[in-house]
């Protein structure tokens, strides 16, 4: 609940009832009166990276509905109109604040890994790595679909609307058809040769749906049409169940199950399959809290990056425009994405360090131990176990390649409640196939390809039956010292999530921008030995700053980011900001005005 406009509207109305006890009233004005005393104003906020996707979302909220309403008409819409991106046949993670109790929760709608799978299964008999599109565009990579399930827990709790009626804009999309975006024509034509054209290549799905009779891909402008995804909506807004238990279902596992490389999803997977509701992980941040969703979300790593900014106070008064600024954050980058690649998975298959990677002594002593090594040097991992209860086995170094198939959304509805929200299927496109007009997920790329590091020891992110892959998706919620809202944020990119992400938040908190310019920076990644940033976005002066310093710096033609962020003023309005090098919209909603005495 907002304080400074709860103090606003009291001092208001205070001024407002002096002001009645000394004026002659009368019937008709005393009702003005009354009516001016309880008027409460809200607004709400809707941040996608699709015009189609923001419209529907925001739709939902003047007819009344909560932010997870808006979040499932925009998920089933972002299906349809960027599969690219994300889709009802993927999975994802969305963290929930309550306004009335300054509440968070944490949906986690991560695929899980067939009980039959086999853990050495991206390899060939030679036991080495299978080519990635070899993975990718196989019924091996496809993990149980989390995002029905995980959006039907969340309404359970969260939705005001009927189950169902949040999918109207979506099947009037599909049936009426939608214009094909430049974005997604851009897709479909630069990976249209990599796509199965033939059986004996897999399922051509992709290729028959995005491409005419001479091969070509449709146009920007061209209306295409989904009929078959539109009665997979009708089928699922009649009973969510019915995904994972009914015929729906009995498609998706025939269409993994199909040669060549067969994946091993079974109607018993799907049937067992439940999304899982968490607490979320929260990180001090000065007098503030940057929140997140637990493993197997690589959110750690975020909390972590804040959390080391945060131990040092290492920004000088400059803000973007200091080099030296830029340094540290990407020093900080540097020593979490470390830890994170080399102890994040799914905490219930194996022990995460959260209480030691999430603990201010251990901050202290990672920035310590990291100016150690060059700039020039990729910096081991650090010992979190030391700060925990309980030490456990370190594990092998990872090999995990995480693309970057995925979108982010942020809404806030009337009772001021917000969601972030981030949802994939992995890579572009999918696995390429297609059940229910849905392309099916390649989350299970997102697991690491070899059990075993070259020492031979196990690796945190290994395929196991019934796992969920690690995730880099971390939607972010941040509260201030009374517990109360203050910013969404949150991006896809695969591995460069954490680096958008936590991006947005120095912006804004560390460097007095707004989200819009906040999200306008140029994006720096530093993971590893190298340290990437855009070249038309950086000056020349900052890049060559960063090679001064002695880092190996990559100058990036673009990224792949996509942030959404919604942030609370001082004085409880709203602003947001949405990235330019997506399709993205913000959509303000201004409710009718609810009367109060």
């Amino acid at each position: 609940m907002y304080k400074s406009l709860t103090l606003l509207l009291s001092l208001f109305l205070c001024a407002c009832a002096n002001s009645i006890a000394t004026a002659p009233s009368s019937p008709e004005t005393e009702s003005a009166k009354v009516t001016t005393l309880s008027q409460v104003i809200k607004q709400g906020m809707v941040v996608t990276a699709n015009p189609h996707a923001t419209k529907a979302g925001a739709d939902v909220l003047r007819n009344g509905g909560s932010a997870v309403d808006a979040a499932i008409a925009i998920q089933s819409v972002l299906s349809l109109v960027e599969p690219q991106s994300s889709g009802m046949a993927g999975g994802g993670f969305m963290i929930h604040f309550e306004n009335q109790d300054n509440t968070l929760s944490v949906y986690d709608g991560r695929e899980k890994a067939p009980e039959t799978i086999s853990p050495t299964q991206f390899l060939d008999t030679d036991g080495e790595v299978m080519n990635y599109f070899d993975r990718k565009h196989s019924g091996l990579s496809t993990g149980v679909p989390g995002i029905v399930s995980m959006l039907q827990l969340a309404h359970a709790d969260h939705g005001k609307l009927p189950w169902g009626s949040q999918f109207k804009r979506a099947s009037e999309l599909a049936e009426g058809g939608f214009e094909v975006s430049a974005r997604l024509h851009y897709f479909t034509s630069r990976f249209a040769r990599f796509l199965p054209k033939e059986i004996n290549e897999g399922p051509p799905d992709a290729y028959e749906y995005f491409y005419d009779t001479d091969g070509k891909p449709y146009p920007v402008g061209y209306l295409l049409k989904n009929p078959a995804y539109a009665q997979t909506l009708k089928t699922i807004a009649e009973d969510p169940r019915s995904f994972y238990e009914g015929d729906l279902a009995k498609e998706i596992v025939a269409k993994v199950r199909m040669p060549p490389r067969s994946g091993a999803l079974t109607l018993d997977d799907m049937v067992s399959f439940k999304a899982s509701k968490k607490t979320a992980l929260c990180s001090g941040y000065g007098s503030k809290k940057v929140c997140g969703p637990p493993p197997p979300s690589s959110w750690l790593a975020v909390g972590e990056i804040m959390g080391l900014i945060d131990s040092k106070k290492p920004f000088d008064n400059n803000g973007a425009a200091s080099v030296s600024n830029w340094i540290e954050f990407a020093e900080a980058q540097r020593l979490a994405y470390a830890d994170r690649d080399r102890f994040v998975g799914d905490a219930e298959f194996v022990k995460v360090p959260t209480e030691g990677m999430l603990s201010r002594r251990y901050w202290q002593k990672r920035m310590n131990d990291g100016g150690k090594a060059k700039a020039s040097q990729a910096l081991a991992a650090g010992d979190p176990w030391a700060f925990e209860s309980q030490r456990e086995p370190m594990y092998g170094s990872d090999n995990t390649v995480d693309m970057a198939g995925t979108t982010h959304f942020v809404v806030m509805d009337s009772d001021g409640d917000v969601v972030s929200m981030t949802s994939s299927v992995e890579s572009i496109f999918g696995s390429a196939r297609m059940s229910g007009g849905m392309f099916l997920n390649n989350q299970l790329t997102d697991f690491a390809s070899k059990p075993t590091d070259p020492k031979g020891n196990q690796v945190a992110n290994r395929i196991e039956p019934g796992k969920r892959p690690r995730s880099s998706m971390s939607p972010t919620i941040i509260l201030d010292e009374d517990g109360e809202f203050l910013m969404a944020t949150g991006s896809p990119g695969g591995n460069s999530i954490i680096a958008y992400t936590a991006k947005t938040i120095v912006g804004v908190f560390e460097w007095g921008l707004s989200p819009q310019e906040a999200v306008e920076l140029p994006n720096l990644v530093a993971r590893g030995d190298k340290v990437r940033i855009e070249k038309d976005r950086a000056s020349k002066e900052l890049i060559q700053g960063l090679k001064s310093y002695g880092f190996n710096v990559k100058e990036s033609a673009g990224e792949n980011s996509g942030l959404s962020v919604l942030k609370r003023n001082h004085d409880g309005s709203l602003s947001g900001g949405v990235d330019s090098r997506r399709e993205g919209t913000i959509e303000v909603v201004d409710f009718e005005l609810d009367y109060r005495r």
